[in-house]
């Protein structure tokens, strides 16, 4: 568990470290997220530990979405004075990322269906 924990916050370090660095326009975790799916597609895959010690990280996902519930409500006075551009800004987001997941998975299942 040390050896995968120790892997996922080096490749969050090392993503941070260059998007502050580098001035990048994106965030330091999602550039270490990509690192550490290249260094992943370099060896193979993850091994049977980090697989397992995934998963049960995966399983405790939700704990993770504690913080931003406790900043909604914190914030709920600013929220009501605009919510009408919340839920526009919600409801567009939302559908347009069904949109291009659902083009992109389209495109990308092409390929297999032969």
């Amino acid at each position: 568990m040390l050896r995968t924990l120790t892997i996922l916050i080096a490749c969050q370090f090392v993503g941070e470290v260059a998007a502050r660095a580098g001035n990048l326009p994106l965030p330091g975790p999602v550039i270490g997220l990509v690192l550490l799916l290249g260094w992943l597609i370099w060896r193979g895959g993850p091994d049977a530990e980090m697989r397992e010690n995934c998963s049960g990280l995966l399983r405790h996902l939700l704990l993770l979405f504690v913080p931003a519930g406790v900043g909604i409500v914190t914030q709920l006075d600013v929220l009501r004075q605009n919510l009408v551009p919340a839920l526009v800004a919600i409801v567009v987001s939302t559908a347009l990322g069904l949109g291009v997941t659902g083009w992109l998975m389209q495109r990308l299942s092409r390929g297999t269906r032969r």
